[in-house]
């Protein structure tokens, strides 16, 4: 027979088993909104019964249970999701740094504004149309000087503001290497307590939401691969164990946190001395080329886009690649040509000085402080320091009245100068609406990731309201049991062997 106070063990593991699974609840519903929390789930299992089978066991008809057990607290979780919402991540993370990037290069450009170049252009150009009617007229003369230095400082602020956005990209490089670093370490601090607290049979559920949300934050940065690695020692089979971190898309596989033996790779970005563009990357004393990382079509992440929009080049080249470098590159062609292709026809005109002078002067409207090639253009142009009114080249034949070569200089307008410049306003509009789609897209697919994530692992209040209810009846029952057991022990001790006293 069992033993009279049998029934009350049963009930106490239920009574503890009811607490657990209360306190567990509490714990959801205070973190119903913390970001990146994961709702915990109390796993109860029954007791071993009694008796177990042997040749000794307790002379009765069969075994009876011994109540429940809390096996563990465990968190739900579904790791596929989880790789599969980084791997979105990180293209979000690149196509947002490159659509950014490409914004503000517009907003530079600003070609819908009355300010921008090509409104600037066409002004100069009516400006010497209005000057070829009327060569002699002073004040039509004062204007073609007037929107040609617009012209130039136009060019001058492009170039200016470009540069000034590609020091800001250079800025927020800095930033995202400061935080891909700092991701690291903390990634590898949990490392360290989880392999602390596992090998002891607990589960570190909170310091497993933290890291998971350190991994999310940091796969915005950089295309990651994550690997599980035991801790040993009495870890639980559901522990997840530490993690070994690496980064994405090489081979040989270059490892960012080693979850085996606590190390981290630091990220630092190497630049050019020769023109100060991202030139190599370096993860923990291993070189990857710029062109290697922002080129591999199997990475993403926001530092391959701020890299490309910033600008690299090879290691020991003096090429220069990325968005803005290009955009730099072709402002200071079309800078360079229009200077050249404007002066060439101004140099065979006639000035009202030639004219009154009798004597033909070759004279450059533009000066482009004596560059050889179009590096540099766009910042030096600049109207030329002798140039005035009266020498402005608008006769082709040297006599009064003759505003030929003035409706040359207008006609430098439909050379291949104009179509360049809509090629590339054109080129970058496209990119920019490219890049825009594909922000929008990679929105939807990281949207879409995270509501089945958050189906699975957020805590919703009426279903923990639900469970509170349900629990709170366990507990109460249990307590009722402990009652039940308590009067039935009461009358034994107290009620019963009282005849013969």
């Amino acid at each position: 027979m069992v033993s009279t106070f049998f029934g009350l063990e049963a009930a106490r593991s239920g009574l503890y088993a009811a607490q657990s699974a209360l306190y567990t609840i509490g714990h959801n519903v205070a973190n119903a909104e913390t970001p990146g929390y994961s709702r915990q789930r109390v796993n109860l299992v029954q007791k071993q019964a009694y008796p177990t089978p042997g040749r000794f066991r307790a002379d009765i008809p069969g075994q009876f249970g011994t109540g429940v057990d809390t096996q563990t607290v465990q968190r739900i979780r579904d790791r596929y999701l989880d790789v599969q919402y980084r791997g979105e991540n990180s293209k979000l993370g690149y196509w947002s740094s490159r659509f950014n990037a490409l914004s503000r290069m517009e907003d530079v450009m600003n070609e819908l504004n009355e300010t921008g170049l090509n409104e600037t252009m066409d002004s100069f150009w009516q400006s010497l149309q209005d000057l070829a009617a009327n060569p002699s007229n002073l004040g039509a003369r004062s204007v073609v000087l007037e929107r040609g230095r617009a012209v130039t400082e136009t060019f001058n602020y492009l170039a200016e503001s470009l540069k000034h956005n590609q020091k800001d990209l250079r800025n927020e490089l800095d930033v995202a290497t400061t935080k891909i670093n700092s991701l690291l370490e903390q990634i590898n601090q949990i490392n360290k307590q989880i392999g602390e607290v596992e090998p002891n049979g607990y589960l570190p559920n909170d310091l497993y939401d933290e890291r998971d949300r350190l991994l999310d934050e940091l796969s915005s940065y950089i295309d990651i691969k994550v690997t599980p690695v035991e801790s040993g020692g009495n870890a639980l089979k559901v522990a997840e164990g530490k993690v070994t971190v690496e980064l994405a898309g090489f081979e040989p596989p270059i490892t960012l946190v080693d979850g085996n033996r606590y190390k981290v790779r630091q990220f630092s970005l190497n630049e050019s001395k020769t023109n100060g563009l991202i030139e190599s990357i370096s993860v923990g004393g291993r070189m990857i080329g710029a062109d290697d990382f922002v080129e591999n079509l199997n990475i993403n992440g926001s530092l391959k886009g701020l890299i490309e929009a910033h600008g690299y080049t090879n290691i020991g080249s003096t090429i220069e690649r990325g968005i803005y470098p290009s955009m730099m590159s072709d402002l200071d062609q079309m800078a360079y040509d229009f200077a050249n292709a404007f002066n060439t026809v101004h140099r065979n005109g006639w000035s009202l000085e030639d004219i009154n002078n009798g004597v033909q002067t070759q004279r450059d409207f533009f000066d482009l402080g004596g560059l050889s090639s179009p590096k540099g253009a766009a910042a030096a142009i600049k109207v030329s320091d002798d140039m005035n009114r009266d020498r402005i080249a608008a006769s082709a034949t040297g006599e009064i009245g003759d505003g030929q070569n003035a409706l040359k200089l207008a006609e430098v307008k439909n050379t291949s100068f104009q179509s360049y410049f809509e090629a590339v306003i054109g080129e970058m509009a496209v990119m920019t609406q490219e890049a825009e789609r594909m922000k929008e897209n990679s929105e939807t697919l990281v949207s879409s990731v995270e509501q089945r994530r958050k189906s699975v692992s957020s805590v919703s209040l009426d279903e923990e309201m639900t469970n509170m209810i349900q629990f709170q009846h366990m507990y109460n029952a249990a307590a009722r049991m402990i009652t039940l057991q308590d009067e039935i022990l009461d009358r034994i001790i107290n009620g019963m062997g009282l005849v013969g006293r």
